[in-house]
């Protein structure tokens, strides 16, 4: 018996089996896929040959019938190449069928006794192989190319090698023979049929009391904990250990397929009958391999109905049929409905006592395997619906089951150390001493099971928690091999008269597995990487997940679901590794994406709700109420009668009754549940890829703080309407209040967001490129309101210091002072922080300079006469006579307002910034907060222009020039209607009285770039100025004139913003000229 080795061939043959099905399953897919299909297969080329080597088929004719061949001859080598791969599969599938069928005839041969609660490994095994080979046939069979690939490769073989592969023939004939795979494995299984229904009919212990309903489980309370305190810490324990946590799915498989192939049991034996009809209520089909599946009821018919006598069983089948169709749905729902509670106080009561682990182990396992089989199940039917109503296989709270899943084997892998510990010193003093016992009463032991048993209990006597490493794969392989020594008829030591040994082994192998095999149980009673193969199933569930707010907390199990799919994989088939690996990474990616964009949807509309409750406290809002209240006093009536009165503010955190819930607060309980589910885990593995959850959300409430700061400040470009900065502010505020409380459900950095987001606000365009708030407040400073105001629209006002909307025809859409006054200034400079200042600062300065280098180009045209006049201002009427010879005067004026008046509004900002060693000084006095007589930023933005045809000298002629063509100009400025001088606003209409900062800033910056003397160059312009201007008052001419006064006090303007207290001394007669 020992020479057989049965043990080993099963193992071997089991896994080759589960390889060569990966590998038969991947060419019926490539078959199926046309992009995949080998392209021999759809050349219309060899069109002809494929259907002639299919109808002749397994025949080789090549002689008669060389024109269909002919195109055949030209492709041999590639088609050899090719298809290799394919047909060398058939070859390995018949090499398998030859191995399993020797097997099994040794196994006869040796009356090998089966009993699923005594030699579990060895039964187990056994009903495995038989149901792999089934299997394995049948999907052969499904791939409706294999003729035409095996008929192209041997023809193709042929013409090379002069001769058909030496496989061909026997390959040939079982694709022929196996068109029907069950009904030639039924008779092919006839002398089988004895081992076979002895195996199956030893399950009537094990599967009847797995298949119950969840009202039978609920009364016998199945895997509580706290059901029976006392008992809490006792050890679970059961005469067929590892039959509790064996696969239903598997046990229905066993039963259905082997029932079909020894069908004349079912006639014999009531136990048989008994399984194999409880099987068929239970499920509509069966799942062969991942997608893969088997119509139960119709195959049975369609094999017994030629069978004669047994129209009973088929009478059996269709009443099975109909049971499954009306109840099965049912049935596992609420079996789901009861493991979803069951699991959950499982999960909760491990969590707080996490020792229990260690007595309670086989609970935790049976949770598993119970839960896994019926969203298998559920998966499976769902995808092959044969009734008409379908909400039996709609489960939308399917994610909470499999979170609870996730939320055991998380435990299992976390406190492992607690697990093997407990039952490193349960084997060593618990099991051995029992073991030992029942060797020594053994009646009859021969030495080779004798040395087996006594290394057993040798192996657990000296078992230590002090060791490091535990490696017991080849005690359990031991106790296989023991199990195939006494299971055989003549075996000295029979395990069939000596059950109490075999019960004894099954638990302490699974003890052994809880010391060093936790990862492999897991996989065994909690793999679900079958959701792979069901994406479009997997996808629908995640959203049906998301949609509801109760399940939103367990969507973080789908992309934990993902970290399955590759444990699914056979060294066998090595290429599909890729494929699963990188459907795994997309799907998870999806998930965690989906969910990110979940929660940022909930955030963005908490955000909305609370701007619009912050927007109500703003000053413009208390405008009404506070006439109410005036009215009130008053006693006048107010407005229409039957007006509503304005609900105040906080008026929605009033409650009458705890039930009544406002929208954020169904907002805020959707986003808790959501967070909880991303903050679950820090990160997840799959496929040697970490991924962060927290790390998603973060991207996306970057992106969409991003567009909703750009979104607020509710910019049109048609209309060039805009938000006010203290209105954004506000709104940006709160917009920060709600995400800061985002750090309340998930652990994520939000200042890392504010910092990101934030600083990229203050760039001209953030980092994907997109205008910010900085580009669009310059952008509308500069283009809407600043041009107005050259357009004569708006006027700045002194004494008010900021700019006012003037009286004409055609009103602007916006109120300039709402946009240009301390507050909104102030907001504007907290909200674009000192970068985006600096960009708003050196985008004003750009103008300016523009401005000055059209100026330069003025007093170049006007050169010769302006250096005449610079010597003649005490020569009245020479000056007279050159200033008739100037032309663009009233240009001049207009672009030294302009200027002045953007230095204006710079002054508003008080943020001047520095970009230049050279104005260190100026620098470092700016960023203290002090006035500065030197604007930095203004000096280089001029240096800038600074040309490379022109002489430092001549580039100094023409900045003194330019002052004395701005002197000369002033008297002009008398004669137009809005330079009269308002003492309310301190200032002029037509902003004439920005001069005086343009004249000193502008000489101030141009003498400093060219080393001269700012005090010098501002007396001479005052020596021009007031020359030209005193002869004001010798003109008759009223019209010419009519503001002579109000244009004197430009003088008196440029004397108080003048850089030194010595141009006072050189101007005494200011005071005379004013009055």
């Amino acid at each position: 018996m020992i020479q057989q080795k049965l043990a080993e061939k099963l193992t071997i043959l089991n896994d080759r089996g589960i390889g060569m099905l990966t590998r038969v399953y991947n060419i019926k897919k490539a078959c199926g896929d046309p992009k995949a299909k080998p392209s021999y297969l759809v050349d219309k080329n060899l069109e002809s040959a494929v259907k002639f080597i299919v109808r002749k088929f397994p025949a080789v004719e090549t002689r008669n019938n060389n024109q269909q061949l002919a195109q055949l001859q030209k492709e041999k080598s590639e088609i050899l190449k090719n298809l290799a791969l394919y047909y060398f599969t058939f070859v390995d599938v018949m090499e398998f069928k030859d191995h399993v069928c020797e097997l099994l005839n040794t196994i006869d041969a040796c009356q090998v006794f089966f009993d699923i609660t005594v030699n579990f490994d060895l039964t187990r095994n056994y009903l495995d192989l038989v149901v792999t080979y089934t299997t394995l046939m049948i999907i052969l069979s499904r791939i409706e190319e294999r003729k035409a690939i095996i008929g192209l490769y041997n023809y193709a073989h042929e013409m090379t090698h002069g001769a058909s592969d030496r496989e061909y023939p026997r390959l040939g004939q079982m694709i022929v023979d196996y068109e029907n795979p069950l009904k030639k494995m039924m008779e092919e299984f006839v002398p089988h049929g004895k081992s076979l229904s002895d195996a199956l009919i030893s399950l009537q212990m094990v599967y009847p009391r797995r298949n119950l309903s969840a009202d039978q489980w609920r009364n016998a309370q199945l895997l509580s904990l706290i059901s029976a305190p006392s008992t809490m810490l006792n050890p679970a324990q059961s005469d067929t250990m590892p039959c509790e946590y064996l696969s239903l799915d598997t046990m229905e498989k066993w039963i259905v397929f082997g029932f079909i192939l020894c069908h004349a049991v079912l006639n014999s034996d009531a136990a048989a009958l008994s399984l194999w009809k409880l099987a068929l209520q239970s499920s509509t089909c069966l799942c062969l391999f991942r997608d893969e599946v088997f119509h139960i009821h119709k195959a049975a018919e369609d094999l017994f109905v030629n069978i004669r006598g047994y129209n009973k069983r088929i009478n059996d089948i269709r009443e099975c049929k109909e049971q499954a169709l009306s109840h099965a749905g049912s049935m596992h729902r609420e079996r789901r409905k009861f493991l979803r509670s069951a699991l959950k106080e499982l999960a909760t009561v491990l969590a707080d006592q996490p020792g229990l682990l260690g007595p309670k182990a086989l609970f935790v396992f049976m949770a598993l395997s119970f839960a896994r089989d019926e969203i298998i199940w559920l998966l499976r039917h769902a995808d092959n619906i044969q009734k008409k109503s379908t909400d039996d296989f709609i489960d939308k709270h399917i994610a909470e089951l499999i979170f609870y899943m996730e939320e055991l084997r998380a435990h299992v892998r976390k406190y492992g150390p607690v697990m093997q510990r407990y039952y490193v010193q349960y084997l060593s003093g618990f099991d051995a001493v029992v073991l030992n016992e029942l060797v020594q009463n053994l009646s009859v032991c021969p030495e080779d099971e004798s040395i087996i048993m006594s290394s057993f209990v040798n192996t657990m006597t000296s078992l230590s928690v002090k060791q490091e490493v535990f490696d017991f794969r080849g005690m359990r392989l031991d106790w296989f091999r023991l199990q195939a020594y006494t299971s055989v008829s003549k075996a000295s030591l029979g395990i069939a008269d000596h059950k109490e040994l075999g019960k004894m082994m099954n638990t302490i192998i699974f003890h052994t597995k809880m010391v060093d095999s936790l990862v492999e149980m897991l996989v065994e009673t909690s793999d679900l990487s079958i959701f792979c193969f069901y994406s479009r199933a997997f996808e629908k569930m995640f959203q049906q997940c998301l949609e509801l707010p109760s399940q939103s907390r367990h969507s973080i199990c789908f992309p934990l679901l993902c970290t399955h799919f590759m444990s699914c994989t056979h060294e066998l088939c090595p290429e599909e590794r890729h494929h699963i690996g990188d459907r795994s990474l997309s799907l998870c990616n999806m998930f965690l994406d989906e969910m990110a964009k979940q929660a940022r949807n909930l955030i963005t509309d908490i955000c909305t709700e609370q701007c619009t409750l912050s927007d109500q406290l703003l000053p413009k809002h208390c405008a009404k109420t506070i006439s109410q209240a005036v009215n009130k006093k008053s006693k006048k009536a107010t407005g229409k009668k039957g007006e509503p009165e304005r609900e105040k503010p906080g008026v929605e955190s009033m409650r009458k009754n705890r039930l009544l819930v406002t929208n954020l607060d169904k907002l805020h309980t959707a986003l808790s549940e959501l967070c909880f589910s991303i903050n679950y885990v820090p990160n997840l593995v799959v496929w040697e890829h970490t991924f962060t959850p927290r790390e998603y959300l973060t991207s996306h409430l970057e992106i969409r703080f991003t567009k909703s700061i750009v979104g607020m400040t509710m910019y049109n470009q048609a209309t060039q309407e805009i938000a006010k900065p203290s209105e954004l502010l506000t709104s940006v505020r709160a917009y920060m209040t709600v995400l800061q409380s985002i750090e309340n459900y998930v652990t994520i950095d939000i200042t890392r967001v504010f910092n990101n987001v934030l600083l990229q606000q203050t760039q001209h365009l953030d980092s994907h490129g997109e205008p910010t708030i900085t580009s669009l407040y310059t952008n509308w400073y500069l283009e809407t309101l600043l041009r107005q105001v050259s357009n004569g629209h708006i006027a700045y006002f002194p004494a008010m210091k900021a700019f006012v909307n003037l009286p004409t025809e055609n009103e602007l859409t916006f109120n300039a002072e709402e946009y240009s006054d301390i507050s909104e200034m102030r907001s504007l400079s907290e909200l674009l922080g000192p970068y985006g200042m600096k960009f708003l600062s050196e985008s004003l300065m750009w103008h300016i300079s523009s401005q000055v280098a059209e100026l330069k180009k003025l007093v170049v045209e006007n050169m010769e006469v302006l250096t005449q006049m610079r010597t003649s201002f005490d020569k009245p009427d020479h000056m007279a006579a050159l200033f008739k010879k100037l032309t663009s005067v009233d240009s001049v004026l207009k672009r030294m307002t302009i200027i002045g008046v953007i230095l204006s509004f710079l002054s508003l900002q008080d943020l001047p910034s520095c970009s230049n060693t050279k104005s260190l000084f100026f620098c470092l006095s700016s960023a203290a907060g002090l006035p500065c007589e030197i604007d930095p930023a203004l000096v280089v933005a001029l240096s800038s222009q600074k040309s490379e045809n022109i002489s430092p000298e001549e580039e100094y002629k023409i900045a003194c020039l330019l002052m004395v063509f701005v002197a000369v100009s002033l008297p002009t400025l008398a004669s137009n209607v809005m330079s009269q001088y308002s003492p309310a606003i301190e200032g002029h209409c037509n902003n004439i009285h920005c001069l005086a900062k343009a004249i000193n800033q502008i000489a101030a910056a141009l003498f400093t770039i060219h080393k001269g003397s700012i005090e010098d160059r501002l007396k001479e312009f005052l020596a021009l100025a007031s020359s030209s201007l005193l002869k004001i008052g010798q003109e008759t001419d009223k019209m010419t004139t009519r503001n002579r006064e109000s244009v004197y006090l430009l003088l008196d303007m440029v004397r108080k913003n003048t850089l030194t207290n010595a141009i006072c001394n050189f101007f005494p007669f200011t005071p005379c000229i004013l009055r």
